[in-house]
C-alpha cells in the first residue's frame, strides 16, 4: 500500500501541474498589441448626433472616431493603428467589458478632462480586451 501511495503522488503532482498550465495558457498567449494616450475633451463626450454619451466605452470609442475619422485631435491625443479600423472601434465595448477600468477612472472619463492610457491586448493582431488607466 505504501508503494501505491508513492506512485500516485507523482501522478497527482503531474496532473496538478498540467491543470495549472492549462489555466494559464490563454493568459500567457495574450500580448500587448498596442496602446495610446488620449485626452478626453468635450468633443469626446457627445456622439456625432450631439447626444451626450453615458458609458465610458462610448466616450473612448468616440475619442478614437474623432481622432481617426473626423480629425478632431486635442493636446495629449496619440494615434494608434488598431482603432483606425472602424470595426475595431465597434468592438471596443466588448473589449472593455473583458478588460479593466477602475470605477473612479470610469467616472473621470464620463466627466471629461481626463488623460487616459489604453493598453490593447490580444493574440495575432486581434484585440481581445483593453485596460484603461487615468492619469494626471
Amino acid at each position: 500500500m505504501h508503494a501505491t501511495q508513492s506512485e500516485s503522488t507523482p501522478m497527482k503532482t503531474l496532473a496538478a501541474v498540467m491543470f495549472a498550465l492549462t489555466l494559464s495558457a490563454p493568459v500567457a498567449a495574450q500580448e500587448v498589441i498596442g496602446g495610446y494616450a488620449a485626452y478626453i475633451g468635450r468633443n469626446d463626450l457627445y456622439n456625432s448626433n450631439g447626444t451626450r454619451l453615458t458609458e465610458a466605452w462610448q466616450v473612448l470609442r468616440q475619442d478614437r472616431a474623432n481622432y481617426h475619422r473626423f480629425g478632431i485631435r486635442q493636446t495629449g491625443d496619440e494615434g494608434d493603428p488598431y482603432f483606425s479600423d472602424a470595426n475595431n472601434r465597434a468592438a471596443l465595448e466588448q473589449m472593455l467589458m473583458r478588460g479593466t477600468v477602475h470605477p473612479v477612472a470610469r467616472r473621470r472619463i464620463l466627466e471629461g478632462g481626463a488623460s487616459v492610457y489604453v493598453t490593447i491586448y490580444g493574440r495575432g493582431g486581434r484585440g481581445t480586451h483593453v485596460d484603461v488607466d487615468v492619469f494626471d
